[in-house]
C-alpha cells in the first residue's frame, strides 16, 4: 500500500481578535484537546479559547461544525480515526478556506502502510480498552467538584452522598473511594443552619452519616486551627467539648429522622470505614426500596 501525506497551511484573511481553535472527535475529545494545549502552551502572550466537540459521527455533523468554524475564523483540529469522515472534514476545510489540522491521519496511515493492514476506524476504542482507568478519572473529578457541599445539582449522579459534621473526615473518605473508582459527594452538616432542600431528595440508599466520639473531633478541629495559625477565640463553639457533643447529638437525630444509616469512624482506619460504606449502601440498592 501506498500513502501520502499533504499538508496544507491556509492564512485567514482577517484573523478574530482571541484566537478560537475548535477540536473535533470522534471519540470523547480528550486526546485532541491535551495535544492543542500542549502545543499552546508554548503561545503564553495569547489568549486562545478552545471548543472541544465530540461523539461526532457523522459527516453531516462534522460539516455543521466546519461551518461554524469558519463563520468564527476559528482554526480546526481534529481527531478522526475514521477514514472518510477524516478526509470529508478535510475536503470540506479547503472548501470553506479553514485552517485544518489533521491530528491523527498521518499516523494512522504510516501505521497502516507499516503494518501492511487497515485500521479498525472505530472511535473510542483506546477509551473502551481502559475503561477502568478513565472511570476511574471520572470518579476523582467528580468527586473533587463535589466536596462539601459543592454543585448540588450534581448531587443526582453521586453513587455515595456523605453526610457529617465539620472535619469527621468526609473529604479524605470521599477522595480513597473516588480512587477506588466510586463517585462521591459529602455535604456538612451544621446544627441551626437547615441542609441544602435538595439534600433529602436524592436516593437516601446512597446516603451515609458519619459520626465520631465528640473528644476527638474537638482534637481535630483544634488541629485543624492549630496548622491555619487560626484561634479559636472567633468561634468558640467549634471547639468547646460541650457544644461539639451537643452538635454531634443534634446531627445524628437528624440523620435518623431521615432514615439515613450512621457510621462512627472514631480510630478506623479509612480502609475500613470506606469498606463499610461500600458494602451499606450496595447492600441498600441490591435490595428494592420499600414502596
Amino acid at each position: 500500500m501506498k500513502y501520502t501525506q499533504t499538508i496544507r497551511v491556509v492564512l485567514m484573511d482577517t484573523p478574530t481578535e482571541t484566537p478560537s481553535i475548535y477540536v473535533i472527535s470522534g471519540g470523547v475529545g480528550a486526546s485532541g484537546e491535551q495535544l492543542v494545549r500542549t502545543a499552546i502552551a508554548q503561545f503564553q502572550d495569547m489568549d486562545i479559547s478552545i471548543r472541544v466537540f465530540p461523539k461526532v459521527f457523522t459527516k453531516r455533523q462534522a460539516k455543521h461544525i466546519l461551518q461554524s468554524a469558519a463563520d468564527d475564523g476559528a482554526i480546526v483540529a481534529h481527531t478522526f480515526v475514521d477514514t472518510k469522515i477524516r478526509r470529508a472534514v478535510s475536503k470540506y476545510a479547503q472548501k470553506l478556506n479553514i485552517v485544518e489540522i489533521d491530528l491523527i491521519g498521518a499516523l494512522m496511515e504510516q501505521l497502516a502502510g507499516s503494518f501492511d493492514r487497515e485500521p479498525l476506524g472505530k472511535p473510542g476504542l483506546y477509551r473502551l480498552l481502559h475503561k477502568s482507568y478513565f472511570d476511574r478519572i471520572d470518579a476523582m473529578d467528580y468527586t473533587f467538584s463535589h466536596d462539601d457541599g459543592q454543585n448540588p445539582d450534581g448531587w443526582g449522579d453521586a453513587e455515595f452522598i456523605l453526610l457529617g459534621p465539620s472535619r469527621v473526615g468526609k473529604t479524605p473518605l470521599s477522595l480513597y473511594l473516588s480512587i477506588m473508582g466510586w463517585k462521591v459527594a459529602n455535604v456538612p452538616l451544621v446544627p441551626g443552619i437547615p441542609p441544602p432542600r435538595t439534600l433529602f431528595e436524592q436516593d437516601k440508599r446512597r446516603m451515609v452519616g458519619l459520626t465520631i466520639d465528640p473528644s476527638a473531633l474537638v482534637q481535630h478541629r483544634v488541629h485543624r486551627q492549630k496548622r491555619l495559625g487560626v484561634s479559636g477565640e472567633g468561634k468558640p463553639a467549634y471547639i468547646d467539648p460541650v457544644k461539639v457533643f451537643e452538635e454531634t447529638v443534634s446531627i445524628e437525630a437528624l440523620l435518623r429522622r431521615e432514615g439515613i444509616p450512621i457510621i462512627d469512624v472514631t480510630e478506623k482506619p479509612i480502609e475500613t470505614s470506606a469498606a463499610e460504606i461500600v458494602r451499606i449502601v450496595t447492600r441498600k440498592i441490591k435490595t428494592p426500596s420499600d414502596p
